[in-house]
This record gives structure tokens, sequence and C-alpha cells, in this order.
């Protein structure tokens, strides 16, 4: 390492691309998304800009997400979308190629990590180091992942829940399933487009979600007023849905969620069993904040959950601190 190479940590998911400068902290929060115009197949916008069209876009522009559950869908497009926003992150007088290190689901398959590792060089990094979410999420949660105590990590995003019990600096037993945030916005949009005859987009139905979503039937419900289009007489027309309709909504999800969680407690060895019955489960991700999922995840495992702080940070800043630390974390770190 020069005196002048400078490194980031790259949150690359499927909701929201965030990076890490050591030193400075968060420095760039955004969507993982690119509007694309049809014709000339010309990138126009990244990021904010590009979601702010989502769902509001002439047929000739198409904005939407290059990573599909957590993995590399569309190659020239991400590859794109990291330069920006690296470059953004360096700032425009930056003439040194930054070390990147970038986290990937824990399913992920070689080709997969080797394309994130690919689009991650072409798009300016001098070197990029690839580490699995779960060990991103633990360390940025404050777990002391090299002790040979087992913890098991639950970090929900956007794509992928990814379920992981690690212990001794590696994972244990580990489980990637595709049922995240967006398929809950998506069932959201379903039952209402079922019970009310109204057609949401994707940013409603998250923003139902976030308002008054809950895990679990609660009693004192929240009701939110939602806008779309009529199906039958094709006019705006608003209604108003309340938290336990939303319960009732996602069930289906929630119910995979928690498969996902149970099928790696069961290839669990029984000494780090005991370890998460005493540590707990512990939750990071955007998806985790879904009011009363820790509870859910008490009721139907039997293991307290628990919120990691800041559940949205997790990853990214657990890239900060690999970096900071980066002969120690090398080991984690899948080669180059």
């Amino acid at each position: 390492m020069g005196l002048f190479s400078k490194k980031l940590g790259i949150d690359l998911g499927t909701a929201n691309t965030l990076v890490y400068l050591p030193g400075k902290g968060i420095v760039l929060n955004e969507p993982a998304v690119v509007a694309v115009s049809e014709q000339k197949n010309k990138i126009l916008a990244i990021g904010s800009e590009a979601k702010d069209m989502i769902g509001k876009t002439p047929d000739s522009i198409i904005a939407y997400r290059p990573m599909r559950d957590g993995v590399i869908a569309d190659y020239r497009v991400t590859e794109a979308m990291l330069r920006y926003f690296i470059n953004k992150a360096l700032g425009p007088f930056n003439l040194f190629k930054p070390d990147v290190m970038i986290s990937v689901p824990a399913g992920v398959t070689s080709t997969e990590r080797r394309a994130v590792v690919e689009a991650a060089i072409k798009a300016g990094a001098k070197n990029a180091y690839v580490v699995k979410e779960p060990i991103l999420a633990a360390i940025g949660a404050g777990i002391p992942i090299y002790q040979s105590q087992g913890h098991m990590v639950v970090d929900i995003g956007g794509g992928t829940i990814d379920v992981a019990v690690i212990s001794l600096g590696g994972i244990v037993a580990s489980n990637s399933v595709k049922c995240a945030g967006n398929k809950i916005d998506q069932a959201i949009a379903d039952y209402i487009k079922k019970t009310f005859n109204l057609a949401i987009g994707d940013k409603t139905a998250e923003k139902v979600k976030i308002k008054i979503g809950s895990a679990i039937p609660i009693e004192d419900e929240l009701t939110y007023t939602i806008k779309g289009r009529d199906f039958i007489q094709g006019l705006p027309r608003s209604a108003t849905i309340s938290t336990n309709e939303i319960a009732k909504a996602i069930d289906n999800e929630l119910r995979l969620m928690i498969r996902a969680i149970k099928d790696v407690l069961a290839q669990c060895p029984p000494e780090l069993s005991s370890d998460i019955i005493d540590n707990g489960i512990i939750m990071t991700g955007g998806s985790s904040l879904l009011r009363n999922l820790t509870e859910l995840v008490y009721r139907k495992i039997g293991v307290k959950a628990y919120l990691a702080e800041e559940p949205l940070y997790c990853v990214v800043n657990g890239t900060g601190i690999a970096l900071e630390h980066l002969d120690t974390y090398k080991k984690a770190s899948l080669s180059k």
C-alpha cells in the first residue's frame, strides 16, 4: 500500500449502494438504480436521480436495478454504476486508483464473484477484495468474529435474506434466500390489487410497509391512505389500509424468511447451537427494521433476536473496519 493509495468499502446492494471512506465514514448512500435510454442504450442517470424516475418514465427510458437478488444481472450497467459511485466518493481530482472491498451475498458462486471483481477493476479499482455479507454485517454490528464463539447473523436487504453462523472468523453454516424487502413490497402491492382493485407502484408499496407494516398483528393498528389507479374504471382513487392487513399480506414472505433461519440452525453443530441460545440472533440490513420482526423470529424460533445498531449500515461499516485492518481480515476475503 503506497502512501497515496485510497481505500473504499462498497456495500453493493440490490436496493442501495453505500460507500465507506476510511477516516471519513459513509460518504455515499444512493439507490442502486440506473436509467437507460432504449434507443441509444445510453446511461442517463444513476442513483437517486434514477430512482426518482422509477414508474414515471416515458417508454424510451428504462429505470432499473442492475443488481438482482444481490448479484449482478447486468454487467455493463453495474460497471458504469460502480465507476460513478467510486468517482463520486473520491472526488473529481483523484488520480490514484483505490483498493476496493465489496460485499457479496453468502451464496455467491465463483463466477458471480469474479464478475464483481472484474466490474470493480474495470470501474477504476486497483485491487478488489470481495467479502461475504454476513461476515461484514457481523464486523459492522460489533461482533467479535474471531472468537471461538458461535454467533448468528441474519442480514435482510432488498434482494436477499442472508443467514450465517460465524465462528473463528469464518462461516460455519449459511443460507441465502431470494426473499426479502422487494418481495415484501410486491406482496403488499398484490394484496392491495386483489382487495381494493387498486394498482400501486413499488415505491408506494414500500412506503406502506415502512409507515404501517408489521411482522405480527398488533392491537393498536396504524392506518395509511393509499393512492393508486382503480383497476375497473382506470381512474385515480384512494383507499385506507391498516397494519394487520399488511401483516396478513406478507405472511408467506415472512414464512420463507423464518424457514431460511431454521435451515441454518438445522445444519449447525450442537456446540454452536448452545452459543446461539446464549448470544441470541443479531439482525442487520434495512428490511430487519420491519416492526416486530425480532418478536416474530423469537416466537417462531425460540431464540432471542435483536436489532443491531444502525442495521442499514452494518455491512458498509464492516467494510470500513475490515479495510482499516486489511491484513487481519484478508483471510476473510475471498481471493482476488
